[in-house]
């Protein structure tokens, strides 16, 4: 895929993966539309990027996803600028770490919605036009916590297991119309995610922001798809939940979440 003179739409841009993947492809040569809740961070960022990078353009949208009525404002608002996005990086969401029976049910709404909802609006609303014009395509930010179901975060597992499927069926609906359709599973990564969480979990062998959109967008431009692992250690145990009792791999899977303090 030729990423000059196109357009990509990062959401959760203002820092982390988000952050990685608008670097990234500013350095590709993408002119580039930012969203995120935080207007100074996407703000500065933009600023950053228009420096390093003096042939793109950078535009920023302020928006929580995390609401039902979130992912129609942008897609709105980009109707209404004109922006034509040639390629959708759905990356924004957040992971919940309790026993089910003690999670705020207003807090885990949220998360289906930024993590479920919110990618499948604005992918049908941006993935036809990408169809019609027979280039670019869609990078859905999934997670290794898709491939097993993992107590104390049995509502973030399955959002992503739901991720998974969903991109892997788009990309067999479109693989012969030149839109390209990734799934991108990280492991445990150096970002925000775990501060969110409130709990100190999984704090070795993680990978950093840059090395996992790396992977990402290598596998989105140069690769075949539908679903690309960060990390060979990851695309291991990945493969190995696959092929375990599904009661051994709930059970493993709670091990290695467990917090450390």
């Amino acid at each position: 895929m030729n990423a000059s003179t196109q357009t990509a739409l990062v959401t959760g841009a203002s820092s982390g993966i988000g952050e990685q993947f608008a670097l990234q492809m500013a350095a590709r040569g993408l002119n580039l539309v930012l969203s995120a809740r935080s207007a100074d961070r996407l703000q500065a960022l933009a600023t950053r990027l228009r420096s390093q990078n003096p042939g793109i353009e950078v535009d920023v949208i302020v928006e929580d996803l995390a609401v039902p009525e979130g992912p129609k404002a942008l897609a709105d608002r980009l109707a209404a600028d004109g922006t034509v996005v040639d390629v959708l990086v759905n990356n924004a969401g957040f992971g919940s770490h309790n026993l089910f029976v003690d999670e705020d049910p207003d807090n885990l709404a949220r998360e289906i919605q930024l993590n479920c909802s919110s990618l499948v609006t604005l992918t049908s609303r941006l993935l036809p036009g990408m169809v019609e014009r027979g280039r670019g395509g869609v990078l859905n930010v999934a997670s290794t916590a898709g491939f097993q179901p993992i107590p104390t975060m049995a509502v973030y597992a399955a959002t992503k297991a739901f991720v998974v499927s969903f991109t892997e069926a788009l990309w067999a609906e479109t693989r012969k119309t030149g839109v390209r359709v990734v799934a991108l599973c990280p492991g445990a990564t150096e970002t925000a995610f775990f501060d969110a969480t409130g709990k100190d979990f999984m704090t070795s062998g993680r990978q950093t922001a840059d090395e996992v959109a790396a992977v990402g967008l290598k596998s989105f431009f140069d690769g075949n798809g539908p679903t690309v692992v960060s990390g060979t250690l990851n695309r291991v145990m990945a493969s190995s939940s696959r092929l375990a009792p599904r009661s051994v791999v709930a059970r493993i899977a709670e091990l290695r979440v467990r917090p450390s303090r």
